[in-house]
């Protein structure tokens, strides 16, 4: 419709009445209503194969608090507080739960994933007096139990001091090892969050107007995540922001010209995404064209670059001497920070791809792709997107 037939049908319509704009997020449909939740089967497998990984480290249990890695193995979601409540899984016997007593109830209903043992303290009590017990039990009290790493410090110590001749080792090895490669439904469920995010943003891009604000875009995206299904949003950058990786104070409204980089996720069934995309409001000028290009031809390489037994250092090297040829280097100069993190049931989890990460990638594992160049007082460009690794090479999801 040319401009003057809007206008003389606008004139023509009745008083208080208004052509509505179709805003692409208005159709936007959920997305994560009719996928499967996950099967018992799941924590069953990853148990027996903490298990296999605990008796080639010679472990005799495995202790896991609150968090990521607690829901991972047993399907329990849990918070962090001063109480103890974690799971201590048993080479040779069911885990148990390790929970404060008036949270029994609300402990046995989630705890539907897996045929654990559940063995309570009371306020005056001691819980690592009851993890040294159970530890007894095994007649492992003299022997060796694994830590999950994130677990906070004051549980350690309170676990030494309780049982005093059981050695303490770090579980990375239980925790990463089980955790880095995906399995085929985890790699689903993040499939539907990628596509979520990117749909989002797609959406909300559609809105751009001179004189929008950060907080306007944000909450577009927002709006979209949840048309669809799930909880998400993104940090919002405009113009020169763009050049702060992780964002600044600065709050300009969008003007011609301007970059805009949003970076940011949801989750679905825990599982996360996380996408950077960068676009340009207006006409991009020669030099944010040409950033571009390097940004995603680095980006491209590395995908190519990205398969079974390469080092994770070795990603984070093809992408930087993209952007070092054509002349925004050294180092971190302009691209200042490392290629990418592992993602997962968090953001950002083991492995890494980053200079001195010698760690050969697996099928499964799922990184972000993420190159970057960043030009303070000018602009930035990062684009983001999360690949697996497959039996021959990767593949963004």
């Amino acid at each position: 419709m040319r401009r003057r037939e809007f206008l003389a049908l606008s004139a023509a319509l009745p008083a208080g009445l208004k052509l509505a704009a179709n805003d692409p997020i208005d159709d936007l449909t959920d997305l994560v209503q009719s996928l499967p939740e996950m099967p018992s089967s799941e924590y069953e497998r990853r148990l027996l194969q903490a298990r296999r990984i605990m008796a080639k480290n010679n472990l005799d249990a495995f202790f896991v608090e609150g968090g990521s890695s607690l829901s991972y193995f047993t399907g329990v979601s849990w918070g962090r507080s001063e109480r103890t409540f974690g799971a201590l899984i048993r080479r040779r016997a069911k885990p148990i739960l390790i929970c404060p007593a008036f949270e029994e109830r609300r402990a046995r209903e989630r705890m539907g994933a897996i045929d654990a043992e559940l063995r309570i303290w009371q306020e005056h009590e001691s819980p690592y007096r009851l993890i040294g017990t159970a530890l007894a039990d095994l007649k492992a009290r003299n022997g060796r139990l694994a830590i999950e790493p994130t677990t906070r410090h004051f549980l350690v110590a309170g676990i030494s001091e309780a049982s005093p001749s059981t050695e303490i080792e770090d579980g990375r090895p239980v925790s990463d090892g089980c955790r880095m490669a995906k399995s085929k439904i985890e790699l689903d469920y993040m499939r539907v969050a990628c596509r979520i995010t990117k749909k989002a943003y797609e959406a909300a891009f559609a809105g751009l107007k001179e004189g929008m604000t950060i907080s306007e875009l944000s909450s577009r995206i927002s709006r979209a995540h949840a048309k669809m299904g799930a909880r998400g949003g993104a940090m919002v950058l405009f113009g020169p922001a763009a050049a702060f990786p992780h964002g600044t104070r600065e709050r300009l409204p969008l003007r011609p010209g301007d970059a805009v980089l949003v970076d940011g996720g949801c989750k679905v069934h825990s599982y996360s995404s996380d996408i950077t995309r960068t676009v340009f409001f207006g006409e991009a000028s020669a030099r944010q064209n040409e950033v571009y290009r390097i940004v995603e031809e680095a980006q491209q390489a590395a995908l190519r670059a990205a398969r079974p037994g390469v080092a994770c250092q070795e990603l984070d090297r093809v992408a930087r001497r993209v952007v070092e040829k054509a002349g925004y280097g050294p180092g971190y100069r302009y691209f200042t920070h490392r290629l990418g993190h592992g993602i997962g049931l968090d953001g950002h989890e083991a492995p890494y791809l980053v200079e001195g990460n010698t760690l050969e990638m697996q099928p499964g594992m799922t990184f972000s792709n993420e190159p970057g160049i960043y030009l303070p007082g000018e602009f930035g460009v990062r684009i983001e997107d999360i690949m697996v690794i497959t039996a021959d090479g990767a593949e963004f999801l």
